[in-house]
């Protein structure tokens, strides 16, 4: 009979073990469902409890930080769209086109 079974790792000459018993391998799959299974319920649940809902001819609203967006310019009399995002400074007003005097 051999001193080694298929499933415990096998010594060398000075008593080291030269691979993976079956424990760890179950205790590793196991933690790394359970990061896995953390990950998806953090991501699933929002991360937060805030939300933004965009409300068109209520209210103005103000620029928070950071914002880069498109915005559309006259050009010979016709509006258009910037091709580049551009960096609108926090605190401005962004009102509904109600707000805005008619165009002559």
């Amino acid at each position: 009979m051999s001193a080694s079974s298929p499933r415990s790792p096998s010594r060398s000459s000075d008593g080291s073990t030269a691979g993976w018993s079956v424990a760890p391998s179950r205790w590793m799959l196991t933690a790394t469902a359970i990061l896995f299974a953390a990950l998806v319920i953090g991501f699933a649940s929002g991360c937060g409890s805030s939300r933004t809902v965009f409300v068109p001819e209520e209210s103005p609203m103000r620029v928070g930080p950071d914002a880069r967006f498109r915005v559309y310019h006259r050009v010979a009399g016709e509006w258009t769209l910037s091709s580049n995002r551009i960096a609108i400074p926090e605190g401005w007003y962004l009102v509904p086109p109600s707000y805005v005097r008619a165009e002559e």
